[in-house]
């Protein structure tokens, strides 16, 4: 796997790359290669801006010759209008955007280290300016939604429809039990993902996280999953007991 040196001296190599077009105003790294190197290791992937002058988007999605500049690369996937998944031959992975400046204004990023950047970009090119979205649910609708998506997937798991009654139950009633759990005990500092909250929730929530191989027991174990997750919720917060009843009834097998 690629060492965080390779993975940094790799950014550098593309910001080299991007000046030498002169058609870029800046590189920025985000994530583990952006503010929050603390997390970097050998598991890291490249996650980049690639900030072009105005009418100069298309040519960095047309022409790949800057991104395999410091390496060939061996695969590209465009998988957005705006960029690409690619894994260069020394097995760096990345995952990159473009964007022109008036696009990038518009745009929901955590904030990023500007890697290289062009004499006359803009000085805070590194720094959002739409905020980053934030749950407006109480810890209501987190309980009820789960209790919902319990009693949802335990009619599809009986009806046969196991993997979508997995996904309610592990998956989906999970999500909201993870953000209850926030409430329960204090988050340590392990860089939260406001697109993806189940993002380093073990380190996040330990206490919480010691529940998760009950919480998740895999496809022909979703019932008891379902009933973890209901005793979960019960000790800590205030079930309506009609609902419950009816949870831990159809978590049964059917009589045949």
């Amino acid at each position: 796997m690629p060492t965080p040196t390779q993975l940094l001296t790799r950014l550098d190599e593309l910001g080299r790359a991007l000046a030498s077009t002169e058609r870029a105003l800046g590189l920025i790294g985000l994530g583990s290669v952006g503010l929050e190197r603390g997390r970097l290791d050998n598991y890291s992937d490249l996650d980049f801006f690639v900030i072009a002058r105005p009418g100069h988007k298309q040519f960095f999605l047309d022409d790949l010759s800057w991104f395999n500049a410091p390496c060939p690369l061996v695969f590209a996937f465009l998988n957005t209008a705006d960029g690409y998944k690619a894994l260069f031959a020394d097995g760096i992975f990345c995952e990159m955007a473009v964007f022109e400046p008036d696009e990038l204004a518009n745009i929901p990023f955590a904030a990023g280290q500007i890697i290289w950047q062009a004499d006359d970009a803009p000085a805070d090119m590194g720094s959002p300016r739409v905020p980053l979205p934030r749950s407006s649910h109480t810890a209501e609708w987190h309980l009820n939604e789960a209790l919902t998506n319990l009693y949802v997937g335990l009619g599809r798991y009986w009806r046969g429809e196991k993997l979508t009654a997995m996904r309610f139950i592990q998956v989906y009633a999970l999500d909201r039990v993870l953000a209850l759990a926030a409430t329960l005990e204090p988050a340590q500092q392990a860089f939260p993902d406001p697109f993806s909250p189940d993002r380093r929730c073990e380190q996040r929530l330990p206490q919480a996280s010691q529940l998760l191989p009950v919480f998740a027991q895999g496809y022909e174990q979703t019932p008891a999953s379902a009933v973890a997750i209901l005793n979960y919720l019960e000790q800590h917060f205030e079930v309506n007991p009609h609902l419950g009843r009816a949870i831990r009834q159809l978590a049964q097998p059917p009589l045949s």
